[in-house]
């Protein structure tokens, strides 16, 4: 007999299952989970915060695959829901080949197996229990008892109600990092335990979703052929969550790629190190991640009661670990299964097939716009195309075949011809509709010149009906041809299949490099933190000295006669600004004054700034009489604390155009030097960089060099340093550095 506390689980189920009469629905919300099973927490490797730099794998073997299952609450009453989930996990678990044992405290069989009152009289150790009861919380401390290693919880009511449910959410965390099981749920279904079919081969699709529902369109890919491993609904994660999931399934060697539905990320760090375990592996993640609007992120936190996190943020977080997001259902499930299947690109060219120069010009412009390569093809191509196909028509790419080529065997040629050229990655023939046997024919080419050769082809049959034999047979009967019903999905899928590819193929943890010690520099700008309080201007930028962020020559003066002095060292022209902890708008205020070029404007710009100061009864630390840097590009740097991701990167155009343009863009650290530059890429104004109209190029080195010398700041400072903020930093001419000429920094 295991465990022992019988009584208590028979008053729970009397309460809870016989008097409600139904599936009970109720409990959260926690940022800790247990650590893997036969991992070692303080030998994981940490950075330079202590945050881990290497995703744990729990192993979910048993989960998925155990040999023995409880479930509690079991029922075979009719008209009561527990019996129609009793009866589906009954033939889950003959497929699976478990041993499933009922729990029910008045009941001695279901469905003709024998039941137990209650978890202590289990015949044996079982691997997972399955929790069909309105409060899980006294059951999870009967399964520690009896060392079960998985529970599920179906139970809803926890922190996707609000405060309550939240709390009850945490006690049921607390609980299971006690017992030492691992728990999914609560709020979530029966998906994990839904029937995959076993005839289907090739690279499967692992699905990952928090509302179980949005899997569906996923999960109908098997009645198309393509084949689905499993399936995590997760629902509020108090415990396992989507990144335990996706660390697992990139282990997984038949997982082609990982489909995910996101509502709300638990630990922002864990999900980069699950994702970050995935690109190593080469295993594509695509996601589609509500929250881009504030509805959306409202809707999420009521339904799973998580932080949603700031979209972009989160947007960037992903781009950067190479996770594909992607916008709809339909784009999930098309993206994922061309990702899944498809094998390594040869080229990154793209090249348009039509039987209409409409079809194939409209085709080439989305595709264009959305950033693939339609290489022109080269004279000797087009010249050996032209042996089918018309000389009046265009072979460039798009090819145009003018329609008759495909009916007989010259249709053959033409798709062999493209898919030779060395330039040519990816084939993509728009069939706009059904026009037998001409559209039969050219199905079946496509079809047989795929299972011939090495490149992707991709079909997009755009018939409204689909029931058409060269689609339902042909098409979708080949497992080499991606087939797509829509021109934006198949430019969504194709783009994600090669930026994927070209992602992992340069990719190099940026864990590997993360700093695991704090430099020289953090114990000089330890000394100038100040907890809770806001940085002067001359403070912030001692600070940046310490990281060796120049800065301009400045010196902090208390008497219009020092000031005097110190322009006279720093050398005109000058900036004078006042300086005090609780100053970060200046300019507004009339406490920056630029340009002086005399003793006098000094003493008349002292006494001013220190008049203004008085009247508006802020307190100065002195005034900065400071060099004055010009003909530059203004940009700005800086620091945020993010609620899902810790200290986050920002850059972008800076001085007046921050809050004007807000072209900026984001990191989450760490991130080395290609990341750095690739935000620059991303910035509209990027161009001003280049130099335009005249002015030269600016010192981009100087610029990523200062990126990379602040994320070293939020790594090291990122429990210190609520927001730094740099701007402008003045990028000179090439060859002369960036100063920053501004700075602001909170302190936590």
């Amino acid at each position: 007999m295991l465990g022992s506390t019988h009584g208590t689980l028979t008053t729970h189920f009397r309460a809870r299952v016989e008097a409600c009469g139904e599936t009970p629905r109720t409990a959260v919300h926690s940022t800790a989970a247990p650590a893997a099973e036969g991992t070692d927490p303080a030998a994981a490797p940490v950075d330079v915060s202590g945050r881990p730099l290497r995703a744990d794998v729990p192993d979910l073997d048993r989960f998925f695959r155990p040999e023995s299952v409880a479930v509690i609450g079991a029922s075979d009453a009719e008209g009561r829901p527990n019996t129609g989930i009793t009866r589906q996990l009954i033939a889950w678990a003959d497929r699976v080949g478990a041993r499933l044992h009922p729990v029910h405290p008045t009941r001695t069989s279901v469905f003709g197996l024998a039941c137990h009152a209650s978890v202590a009289d289990l015949p044996e150790q079982v691997d997972l229990a399955v929790l069909l009861v309105a409060d899980p919380l006294p059951v999870i401390e009967e399964l520690a008892e009896s060392k079960v290693k998985f529970a599920v919880a179906f139970a809803s009511g926890f922190a996707e109600t609000g405060d309550a449910g939240a709390a009850a959410q945490a006690r049921l965390s607390a609980a299971v990092q006690r017992s030492g099981l691992r728990l999914l749920g609560p709020n979530t279904n029966l998906n994990a335990f839904e029937k995959f079919r076993d005839d289907l081969d090739g690279p499967a699709i692992a699905l990952i979703t928090q509302s179980g529902h949005q899997g569906r369109p996923v999960y109908t890919l098997q009645e198309l052929g393509i084949r689905l491993s499993h399936w995590a609904p997760t629902g509020n994660e108090a415990d396992l969550e989507t990144s335990d999931f996706i660390s697992y399934f990139a282990e997984q060697p038949e997982v082609g790629a990982i489909a995910c539905y996101v509502e709300g990320l638990k630990d922002g760090r864990s999900f980069l190190l699950a994702a970050d375990r995935a690109a190593r592996g080469g295993v594509p993640v695509v996601a589609v991640k509500v929250g881009r609007t504030e509805t959306g992120a409202r809707m999420a936190a009521s339904h799973t009661g998580k932080l949603t996190g700031a979209d972009r943020v989160v947007d960037a977080a992903m781009r950067q670990f190479g996770v594909i997001r992607v916008d709809g259902l339909d784009e999930l499930q098309d993206t994922a299964a061309l990702l899944a299947r498809a094998r390594k690109p040869l080229a990154n060219g793209v090249v348009v097939y039509s039987i209409s120069g409409g079809t194939g010009a409209h085709f080439s412009d989305l595709a264009t716009e959305a950033g693939l390569t339609l290489p022109t093809l080269t004279q000797a191509k087009q010249d050996e195309l032209h042996q089918w196909i018309p000389e009046y028509l265009n072979v460039a790419n798009p090819v145009d075949n003018g329609g008759h080529p495909v009916g007989d065997w010259r249709g053959r040629k033409i798709i062999d011809a493209i898919l030779a050229d060395p330039a040519v990655g990816v084939l993509i023939c728009p069939i706009t509709g059904p026009f037998p046997p001409m559209s039969d024919k050219l199905a079946q080419d496509l079809v047989d010149a795929a299972e011939q050769s090495d490149k992707l082809v991709c079909v997009i049959w755009g018939s409204p009906v689909g029931t058409e034999e060269a689609y339902r047979g042909t098409l979708l009967g080949s497992s080499r041809v991606a087939t797509f019903r829509t021109f934006g999905n198949c430019i969504t899928a194709v783009r994600a299949y090669l930026g994927h590819h070209r992602f992992t193929a340069a990719y190099r943890s940026p864990f590997e490099d993360a700093p695991r010690t704090p430099s020289p520099s953090y114990r000089k700008a330890q000394a100038l933190m100040r907890p809770g309080q806001q940085l002067s201007e001359h403070a912030a930028k001692q600070l940046l000295r310490a990281y060796g962020i120049r800065v301009p020559r400045e010196q902090l003066v208390t008497s219009a006669a020092a000031a005097v002095r110190a322009a006279g060292l720093v050398g005109y022209p000058v900036v004078m600004k006042a300086s005090g902890p609780q100053l970060a708008h200046k300019t507004e205020l009339g406490l920056v004054k630029v340009g002086l070029t005399s003793a006098s404007q000094i003493r008349d710009a002292y006494r001013e700034l220190t008049d203004i100061a008085r009247y508006e009864n802020i307190p100065l630390d002195g005034v900065l009489v400071c060099q004055m840097v010009e003909k530059g590009v203004e940009m700005v740097v800086g620091v945020t604390q993010d609620d899902l991701f810790g200290p986050t990167v920002t850059v972008g155009l800076g001085g007046v155009l921050v809050e004007i343009l807000n072209d900026t863009t984001v990191r989450v650290p760490p991130f080395g030097e290609d990341q750095a530059r690739a935000m620059l890429g991303e910035l509209r104004g990027h161009a001003l960089l280049e130099g335009v109209r005249g002015a030269p190029p600016a010192d981009v080195e100087a610029l990523v060099e200062v990126i990379l010398r602040v994320q070293r700041m939020a790594l090291e400072l990122g429990g210190e340093l609520a927001e730094l903020d740099i701007n402008p930093l003045m990028v000179l001419p090439r060859g002369q550095g960036a100063v920053a000429l501004d700075a602001l920094a909170i302190c936590r």
